[in-house]
């Protein structure tokens, strides 16, 4: 286990993080990992209204091939991944997300 895998397990045991499930296609079995879920509400129209900008961040190996596009859900909440990019050295990645 890495250095990263070791943060997002201690994160995880401390109640921190959210759990995200992503069904890659129907026959196979879901995939399941602990990730860092963000919401934060950002100004829209020169703060005449208000939207929310979803992110997850979670180590590259728990959630390998993660693309644009691919469908997960975070606590049983749908989304739709809208860009996946590597963070530092790659050992950890940054998805965000529309809800559907």
């Amino acid at each position: 286990m890495g250095m990263i895998e070791s943060i997002y397990a201690s994160a995880a045991s401390a109640g921190l993080l959210k759990e995200v499930t992503w069904i890659i296609d129907q026959s196979a079995r879901p995939m399941l990992a602990q990730v860092g879920f963000r919401a934060p509400d950002e100004n829209l129209l020169d703060g005449l209204a208000m939207g929310r900008d979803y992110t997850i961040t979670y180590p590259a190996s728990s959630l390998a091939g993660l693309k644009a596009r691919a469908r997960l859900s975070v606590d049983g909440q749908a989304y739709e991944v809208r860009e996946v990019r590597a963070v530092g050295d790659g050992s950890e990645c940054r998805a965000t997300l529309t809800k559907v």
